[in-house]
C-alpha cells in the first residue's frame, strides 16, 4: 500500500511511456545507516535462508509467540487456495500481545501513551492493559458473547478500542472494526453481513477541536438490523446520548466492576480473529476473514523486522486508525505481540495547530514513525519551516503505507523529518494480506525514492503479463503472489465463491491483488495503482460503485459514473460526471454542494466527491457499458484514448469543454 505515483490503470489501460521512463530514471540510492545495519534485527541471511527452506522460515517465525500447544504441521496446502497454516497448534492472541510480556517482567513497561486531541495524556502499562483487557472479556461473557459470536467495533482512537478489541480475541468472539468515520448506513452493512450480537462504541471522539458523535449513527442501526443484543458505550467526550434501558451498557459501569482475573483459552490456530471490510467492485463491501495463529505471526514478525523494533528503548507510533488494516496489524496486534512501547494519537495533525505531529515526536522521544502518503504531502504543502521549530532527532526508521508516495515526497520525508540520514521503509500490503509483503529492511536494503522494492522473506511476489507469464526486468504488468503467506485472507465471510472469483480466478494459482506493476532495470518492483474499480483516496480504498449509488439515491440525479484521479494531496480524489433529472438545474452550483454532502452522508465524509460535473450523457459503449477510461483521461488532463466504441464520440468534446470550469472542493 506505498507506492509511486502513476497513472492508475483501468482494465485494458496502458501507462504512459513517459511514466514508466520517469520511473526509470530514479537512480537515487541511499544506503543503511552503518550503526542500524551493525545492529538489525534482520540481515540479508534472512532472504537466503527463507529462499532455501520458505515453510521452515514461517516454522521459526512463529516460535517467537507463545503456544498452548506447538504446532507441527506449518502449512496445509491441500484445498488452494484455503490456507491452514498451523493448523494443529493452539494459541490465545491476546496472551501473546499482553500476559506473556507480564509474566517475563515487563508489566511496568508502558505498552501505550495515549494522547487525546484536547491535550489530556494517560500511559498505560502492560500490567494495567492485561487488566483492562480481562475485565472486558469479563464483562462481554457477562453480556452473553460467547466464542466464535462478532462483535463490532465502532470507536474513536482511543486505548477503550484496542482493549475491546484484545477482549474479543481473549474470548474467541471475532471482532468487526468499523471505521468511526462511516456513516449509520456503511455500519448497518457491516453489522448485518457479520451478524454482530454486541456493538461496542462510544458517545464520540475528538476531531478538530470538537466533539464528533458516534453513538446517533449506532442507535439508527439499531432499528435496521435484529441481531444485536446489546450495545456497550465508552464515556469519551461528555456528550448527551440516548439510552436505552436493559440493551445499552455504560463501559465504566460494566468494565469497571468485573474482575481483573480472567484465564484465557487457547484457540486452534485457524480460529477467526477478526473481520474487516474493505470495498469491492460491486459495491457490497468485502468481509475479509482473518484467523488467529498465521496472522499474528506475520504481523509481529514484520513489525520486527521492517521497523528493527527492539522494544526496550523503542518508541513507535503508527498515525493510522484502528478502523482500518494498518491499525490492526502495526497498532495492536504486531507492536503489542512485541511488547512495543507505542504512542495512540486521537485526532488530526492541525489541531490545534499543524505541527501536532512533530509535538507528539518531540514529547514522546518517538523513534520509529509510520504515516501515511498523504500526510507527508499535506505536511509538505504547510512548510519546512513546522517541522524545523521541533526537535526530531530521535527518529530512527521512518515508514509510510496506505498508499503510493512519489519520490519528491519520500525525499522531503527523509530530509525534513529524518534529518537526511533516517531510512525509510515503504510497504506494499493490503487489508487482504493481514501484514507486510514488500518492503525494504532498515539494516539491508539500498533504499530507492519510490520504489516499495522487494518481497520480505518469506514472500512470493512477482510481475506478470496477461498471460501470466513472469516479466523481464524494465516490464510491466499486473503484481501477483505465487505461494501462500500466514496473515493470507482465508476467505470473504460467508462468500466462498466470491473469494476465488476475486482474487484466484485472473490468474491460475496466483494471488491477483488488484494492481498494476513493474519492474525496474535492478528487478525492483514499483506499484502503478489499481486496475478495477476501487478509488484509492488517502489510503482508504472506496468503491466506484459505492459512490455512484449514493449520488443517483439523490432524487435530482438520473445517472452517475465515478472516477479516481491523481491528487497530488490524497494520492487520488474522486470526481463525478452526473445526468439530472429533467427539473434539477445543472448551473446551480448550492446542488453540487448538496450532492456533495449527500454522499458524505450515505458513505461517511471520505467519500465525498472533489469535483462534480453535471454532463449531458455520459460516454457509452454500444453494449451500455461507461467509458470510465475516457472520463479519467479528462480528469487527468490528458490526452483522451481510443474513442471509436463510443455511441456518440461527441459526448467527450462537451465534457472535456466543461469540466475546467467544474468547481472542486479543496
Amino acid at each position: 500500500m506505498a507506492w509511486d505515483t502513476t497513472d492508475t490503470l483501468g482494465k485494458g489501460d496502458v501507462v504512459s511511456n513517459e511514466s514508466l521512463a520517469n520511473l526509470l530514471k530514479e537512480e537515487r540510492r541511499f544506503a543503511p545507516p552503518a550503526d542500524l545495519a551493525a545492529n538489525a534485527n534482520v540481515t540479508a541471511e534472512a532472504y537466503e535462508q527463507a529462499k532455501a527452506d520458505r515453510l521452515g522460515f514461517w516454522a521459526e517465525q512463529a516460535r517467537r509467540l507463545t503456544w498452548a500447544k506447538e504446532p507441527t504441521e506449518t502449512l496445509d496446502w491441500s484445498n488452494p487456495p484455503f490456507a491452514k497454516w498451523f493448523k494443529d497448534g493452539e494459541l490465545n492472541v491476546a496472551y501473546n500481545c499482553v500476559d506473556r510480556h507480564v509474566e517475563a517482567g515487563h508489566g511496568d513497561r508502558v505498552a501505550i501513551h495515549f494522547e487525546g486531541e484536547p491535550g489530556d495524556s494517560r500511559a498505560i502499562t502492560y500490567a494495567e492493559l492485561k487488566d483492562e483487557v480481562s475485565k472486558a472479556a469479563n464483562a462481554l461473557l457477562e453480556l452473553g458473547v460467547q466464542a466464535g459470536d462478532r462483535v463490532a467495533v465502532y470507536m474513536p482512537m482511543i486505548p477503550e478500542t484496542a482493549v475491546a478489541m484484545l477482549a474479543c480475541a481473549r474470548i474467541g468472539a471475532a471482532h468487526s472494526v468499523v471505521f468511526g468515520g462511516f456513516s449509520a448506513d456503511a455500519l448497518a452493512t457491516r453489522i448485518q453481513d457479520a451478524d454482530a450480537k454486541v456493538v461496542i462504541t462510544s458517545d464520540g471522539g475528538y476531531r478538530r477541536g470538537k466533539p464528533s458523535a458516534l453513538k446517533p449513527a449506532v442507535d439508527e442501526v439499531i432499528g435496521k438490523v435484529d441481531n444485536v443484543e446489546h450495545v456497550l458505550v465508552v464515556r469519551r467526550t461528555g456528550q448527551e446520548v440516548a439510552f436505552t434501558e436493559g440493551r445499552d451498557v455504560w463501559w465504566h459501569e460494566i468494565v469497571e466492576r468485573q474482575s481483573a482475573e480472567h484465564t484465557p483459552t487457547a484457540f486452534n490456530a485457524e480460529h477467526p480473529l477478526f473481520i474487516l471490510y474493505t470495498s469491492g467492485t460491486t459495491g457490497k463491501p468485502k468481509g475479509i476473514l482473518h484467523t488467529s495463529g498465521g496472522y499474528l505471526t506475520q504481523a509481529a514478525y514484520t513489525h520486527h523486522a521492517v521497523f528493527d523494533l527492539k522494544p526496550e528503548t523503542d518508541v513507535y507510533w503508527c498515525t493510522a486508525d484502528v478502523g482500518w488494516v494498518t491499525g490492526h496489524s502495526y497498532i495492536v496486534y504486531g507492536p503489542l505481540a512485541n511488547g512495543a512501547t507505542q504512542v495512540m494519537y486521537e485526532g488530526t495533525p492541525d489541531t490545534p495547530h499543524q505541527g501536532r505531529f512533530w509535538e507528539i515526536v518531540q514529547k514522546y522521544g518517538v523513534t520509529i514513525l509510520y504515516t501515511a502518503p498523504t500526510a507527508i504531502r499535506t505536511f509538505m504543502k504547510w512548510g519546512d519551516d513546522i517541522p524545523a521549530k521541533f526537535d526530531l532527532s530521535s527518529l530512527r526508521v521512518l515508514g509510510s503505507v496506505g498508499e503510493p508516495i512519489n519520490p519528491e515526497a519520500w525525499i522531503w520525508y527523509r530530509k525534513h523529518i529524518g534529518a537526511d540520514t533516517t531510512p525509510i521503509v515503504d510497504t506494499w500490503w493490503q487489508t487482504e494480506t493481514g501484514a507486510m509483503m514488500i518492503s525494504p529492511l532498515p539494516g539491508v536494503t539500498a533504499t530507492k525514492p519510490g520504489s516499495a522494492q522487494t518481497p520480505l522473506p518469506g514472500i512470493s511476489a512477482t510481475v506478470v503479463d496477461d498471460e501470466a507469464n513472469e516479466v523481464p526486468n524494465g516490464g510491466g504488468g499486473y503484481l501477483v503472489l505465487t505461494e501462500p503467506w500466514p496473515s493470507m485472507l482465508r476467505t470473504i465471510w460467508g462468500d466462498d465463491q466470491r473469494f476465488l472469483d476475486t482474487y484466484w480466478s485472473r490468474f491460475e494459482g496466483k494471488y491477483f491483488a488488484g494492481d498494476g506493476a513493474k519492474k525496474d532495470d535492478d528487478g525492483d518492483i514499483w506499484l502503478l495503482g489499481r486496475v478495477d474499480d476501487v478509488m484509492l483516496v488517502s489510503g482508504h480504498n472506496i468503491s466506484t460503485t459505492e459512490v455512484e449509488s449514493a449520488l443517483v439515491s439523490h432524487p435530482s440525479v438520473a445517472e452517475a459514473a465515478v472516477v479516481g484521479a491523481a491528487d497530488e494531496t490524497t494520492g487520488q480524489a474522486i470526481v463525478a460526471f452526473v445526468i439530472l433529472r429533467g427539473t434539477a438545474n445543472a448551473e446551480d452550483d448550492n446542488l453540487v454542494t448538496e450532492l456533495r454532502n449527500h454522499v458524505g452522508a450515505t458513505l461517511g465524509p471520505i467519500a465525498k466527491p472533489k469535483r462534480i460535473l453535471p454532463v449531458a450523457e455520459l460516454p457509452k459503449t454500444r453494449s451500455g457499458k461507461i467509458m470510465r477510461r475516457l472520463l479519467r483521461d479528462v480528469a487527468e488532463n490528458r490526452q483522451l484514448g481510443d474513442v471509436t466504441t463510443l455511441t456518440d464520440s461527441t459526448v467527450m468534446d462537451l465534457i472535456q469543454a466543461k469540466l475546467p470550469a467544474a468547481p472542486s472542493e479543496d
